[in-house]
């Protein structure tokens, strides 16, 4: 679905570094970990070792983009609050 603009900016600003920085630490840890932690087992690589059923082509189906819901908003107007922008006087009180 469609997300309005503030949500997707918002989200970029804080949420997406965040992740990233946590992320970026976990990421360093691996080795370590998967050492420890069956270091053999490495389905993405070897794919007969995957434990996950097979699933067969015929139970998949095509979804076509416009057969999605689309919520047009590009008559909306965002707001100071929207835009997470405040002037000099709304700091003040």
């Amino acid at each position: 679905g469609s997300l309005p603009k503030w949500v997707v900016n918002k989200s970029s600003q804080f949420l997406a570094p965040k992740a990233m920085k946590k992320m970026y630490k976990a990421c360093l840890k691996y080795p370590d970990w998967k050492l420890k932690h069956n270091p053999h087992f490495k389905p993405w690589l070897f794919p007969e070792q995957s434990t996950l059923p097979a699933l067969a082509l015929s139970e998949l189906s095509i979804q076509h983009a416009d057969s999605l819901e689309n919520i047009d908003e590009s008559s909306l107007s965002e707001t100071k609050d929207d835009r997470g922008e405040a002037s000099d006087e709304d700091s003040v009180n």
